[in-house]
């Protein structure tokens, strides 16, 4: 019976044991379907490497760094005007006509003092100079006689046959001719080549010239030419208008390098250095992108509207580039060749002091410190905290840390 009893026992306790296993697997089964029934599936995008870059988009206008304004400088009517808004002009060309009559007969008539001037000094040279050392020989040979006839006199007065009266009357004649050569002399000394007489004929002359060139200019006046090489941007006469001197009448954009001036918040002034690159297009032909470079940063900010004017030169400027024209500019602030990238909706509180991401470790959720760098469109480069393969949580997924979750990769 004991032994009976004993073979018995062991296939019980076998069961038992059996049993319990069972019952112990469908415990942890049922812990761990619970578990998952737990766990909240999430969508999450992993960190990755790769190329970012960093710029700048606003929208400005094309510019010229210079206009001319061509106005009239005397008053008259406007006969012909040879050009309208977008011809492109040469240097020296005629672009407006005034009627002229009255400044052509002003130097006319100042052409002929300058004729006059320059005959009277002529003369001076060839008649006068010779007249006057003539006259001088004369009034020389005048006085010699006037001597000779005094000394004779005075001869005949010591011999007693002239009385003291003739002896007057000699010295007197000889005064006299010796007053007629100081005279000559004088005279001939101003028909020099430096003398009183020719300078005066010089200046007179050197007046006349003077007018004329002033008669000239103010001829020249009268047709408007183009300054330099450029574009007609204005035009504001027409044939028949009076004029008055100051009134401009066409702007011009001289030829040479076109720029972009765009308003950029003040914001991004710490992204912004001279020599940057950019790509700008012009709304009326968005798909036409051209290179441009920060050439000028305004000194100060605009109060008012908070922004900081900048310009851009274009090297090569499209044909269908006009002033005035709006285009979007993309001006490059930085590039990063090696940065780990996370979506920009991926980074919370990212303008405070210590911006955060929700980070997914071991099936829960984490909340990771991190440092930014570089902001692309859309994306972020994360400095510390993100290694690439790292999966992040958006920003719309407002989960606690230490949450279980299965996480699903955004495609």
């Amino acid at each position: 019976m004991m032994e009976t009893t004993g073979l018995d026992s062991a296939p019980v306790a076998r069961s038992r044991r059996l049993r319990h296993l069972a019952v112990a697997l469908a415990v942890g089964v049922a812990a761990a379907s619970l578990l998952a029934f737990r766990s909240e599936k999430v969508d999450v995008v992993l960190a990755r490497q790769g190329e970012l870059r960093q710029s700048v988009v606003a929208s400005g206008r094309v510019r010229t760094p210079q206009r001319i304004e061509v106005a009239a400088q005397i008053t008259g009517r406007v006969l012909d005007v040879a050009v309208r808004e977008g011809d492109a002009i040469r240097a020296g060309q005629p672009l407006i006509r005034i009627d002229e009559r009255e400044w052509a007969a002003a130097a006319a008539q100042a052409r002929a003092a300058v004729v006059q001037a320059e005959a009277r000094l002529r003369q001076l040279r060839e008649l006068g100079l010779p007249v006057a050392e003539q006259a001088l020989r004369q009034a020389e040979a005048n006085a010699l006689q006037a001597r000779r006839q005094h000394q004779r006199v005075g001869e005949l007065v010591a011999r007693g046959f002239y009385s003291q009266a003739q002896l007057d009357d000699a010295r007197r004649a000889q005064e006299v001719a010796d007053s007629q050569v100081r005279s000559a002399r004088l005279q001939l000394d101003s028909q020099q080549a430096n003398g009183s007489e020719v300078e005066l004929a010089r200046s007179a002359l050197e007046q006349a010239r003077a007018a004329l060139a002033v008669a000239e200019a103010r001829l020249a006046y009268a047709t408007l030419r183009a300054p330099v090489a450029g574009t007609v941007l204005t035009r504001s006469v027409e044939p028949g208008d009076t004029v008055q001197p100051g009134r401009a009448l066409l702007t011009l954009a001289p030829a040479g390098d076109t720029e972009l001036t765009v308003q950029i918040d003040e914001k991004n002034l710490a992204l912004l250095r001279l020599g940057q690159r950019a790509m700008a297009s012009a709304d009326a032909y968005p798909h036409e992108r051209f290179a441009a470079q920060v050439d000028y940063i305004a000194p100060s900010v605009d109060a008012l509207r908070g922004s900081v004017e900048v310009r851009l030169r274009v090297p090569e400027p499209p044909a269908y580039l006009r002033h005035e024209m709006t285009v979007s500019i993309d001006i490059e602030a930085a590039r990063s060749a090696q940065a780990v990238i996370v979506p920009a909706d991926a980074v919370r509180d990212a303008g405070a002091a210590q911006p955060w991401v929700l980070a997914v470790r071991e099936g829960r959720t984490w909340r990771q410190p991190v440092r930014i760098g570089l902001r692309g469109p859309g994306q972020v480069e994360v400095l510390e905290g993100v290694a690439p393969g790292d999966a992040v949580l958006p920003a719309a997924v407002d989960l606690p840390e230490g949450r279980s979750v299965r996480a699903r990769v955004q495609p």
